[in-house]
């Protein structure tokens, strides 16, 4: 994982992340730090990148920015398959112009793979369309299961981190161990540092968390959820390999399908997005160089400061 090198980086302008669970408090403090630092926000969730999904990925409004640029949302369709490879492209240069125009950039979310591949000198292993049709049809014609079982044999130290149920990340596991002959995980690279960065997680007590996982799903749909759903239908929501799988958005689909009724459309979401929590802190817990902050306690910002002075 990433880690502060403050040597071949002093005096160099640092990137400064703000990265952690869902529900945490990453965008109130993002606002928060970014104007009193006179930074810009570059998003790190994954999901805000699509256009017209707003209500159910906490996307904040216009309104809600106070005045702070954001760089990096809604820019791809929602029925395009996320690449990570080109979001790195695009955050680094959006953080490029920021640094050059001596101002501060804030890379905030909690997609850790998208956050790695910015800070990080992170090269991505080639594609074969090829080999990615033959694995897709596959997946197509039988499900996720027989391919994840396929990956667990060739790769268990993968298949522990993807669940089994994610079709795209099997096939791209697969992919690249067919196309390297190596296991999925040796392909990915040591860390070394392309920005210095100071990174800040934000979490909080797990009950609390839970909390205001619930009262979240609650306010998506209370604020039309199901609208912005039935609205992205006809843009290509459904056959989006990745903004279909989204949460909140796979259950109103559901819901709108008459699949799941409403109180069981909102109770998966708050199941998944809970397991989905559980998984993030996962990855970010196992990165030395975040300093962990309680997004509830009433000195958060300065404490925030404190650690970017």
């Amino acid at each position: 994982m990433s880690y502060r090198c403050s040597v071949p980086f002093a005096g160099v302008p640092r990137v400064i992340t703000v990265s952690g669970p869902t529900a945490a408090g990453k965008s109130a403090l993002s606002i928060a730090l970014a104007q009193e630092l006179g930074g810009e926000v570059v998003n790190a969730d994954s999901m805000q990148l699509y256009r017209g999904m707003d209500i159910g990925t906490a996307k904040l409004t216009p309104a809600e920015r106070d005045g702070v640029p954001h760089h990096l949302l809604d820019i791809w369709e929602v029925g395009f398959p996320a690449a990570v490879a080109e979001y790195q492209g695009r955050a680094r240069a959006a953080i490029d112009d920021i640094l050059a125009r001596g101002r501060v950039p804030l890379l905030v979310g909690g997609s850790g793979l998208y956050i790695r591949a910015v800070l990080e000198e992170f090269k991505f292993p080639g594609t074969d369309p090829v080999i990615r049709q033959r694995l897709e049809k596959e997946l197509a014609i039988a499900g996720a299961a027989p391919l994840y079982e396929r990956l667990r044999s060739a790769d268990p130290v993968a298949a522990g981190k993807i669940l089994p149920s994610n079709g795209r990340r099997i096939v791209r596991a697969l992919e690249v161990i067919e196309l390297t002959g190596q296991p999925f995980t040796a392909t990915l690279p040591a860390p070394t540092p392309h920005y210095p960065s100071t990174q800040i997680g934000i979490d909080r007590d797990p009950a609390s968390l839970d909390e205001r996982i619930a009262a979240r799903v609650d306010l998506m749909w209370e604020a039309g959820l199901l609208d912005e759903v039935r609205a992205l239908i006809p843009l290509g929501l459904r056959e989006g390999r990745t903004a279909s799988r989204a949460l909140g958005y796979q259950q109103a689909l559901a819901e709108i399908d008459g699949r799941l009724g409403q109180a069981e459309a909102k109770a998966d979401t708050v199941r998944g997005t809970r397991r989905f929590v559980r998984r993030q802190r996962s990855w970010f817990r196992r990165d030395p160089s975040i300093t962990w902050l309680d997004g509830a306690s009433p000195t958060l910002l300065a404490d925030a400061l404190a650690l970017t002075g």
